[in-house]
């Protein structure tokens, strides 16, 4: 029993050796503002800005809206992820003036063509546009955010704006 005893105390005493003698790690957590992402924040004070969006075969941009600060650079890069040729999917951003209306802006866009890059009187009414593009195509653009407001952005494909379309913050 004496044995029995001892043997149960060297144990426990290894037991102990053996899980004991080290440091803790401590963790180091950032804090993100909520609805955030860590390179929104990074950017939030910068001059430039880089914003990605996306546009499917399903005539869906993946962002409903965009948020800059006035005056930043902003370079916007759109990617065509679907797979469907330019001629019949095709997709651009668009973002238009204030006091654009959308669905005249649409009309005349169809009017303008595949020619004009669906873009009607040389971009009157337009801040900045991408080049139209098919499945598996992206291109950027970079332009001064204007000043602060909500302004629309759209696709400018023939029967897009009712379905690709969003607000760009400026703040």
């Amino acid at each position: 029993m004496k044995r029995l005893s001892s043997l149960f105390l060297l144990a426990s005493l290894a037991l102990l050796v053996s899980c004991g003698g080290k440091e803790e790690k401590k963790e180091e957590k950032e804090s993100l503002k909520i609805g955030t992402s860590k390179e929104a924040e990074k950017q939030e004070d910068s001059k430039t800005v880089e914003v990605s969006l996306t546009g499917n075969d399903m005539m869906k941009f993946n962002k409903n809206e965009i948020r800059v600060k006035a005056g930043q650079e902003v370079t916007l890069t759109l990617s065509h992820v679907g797979t469907m040729k330019k001629i019949v999917m095709g997709h651009n951003f668009t973002l238009l003036k204030p006091g654009t209306s959308i669905q005249e802006f649409a009309l005349k866009a169809s009017e303008a063509g595949e020619e004009k890059d669906w873009i009607p009187e040389d971009g009157k009414e337009v801040i900045a546009h991408t080049k139209m593009l098919g499945g598996g195509e992206s291109d950027s653009v970079t332009f001064m955010a204007p000043e602060p407001g909500t302004y629309d952005f759209i696709c400018s494909f023939p029967g897009h704006s009712a379905l690709m379309k969003g607000k760009f913050i400026v703040e």
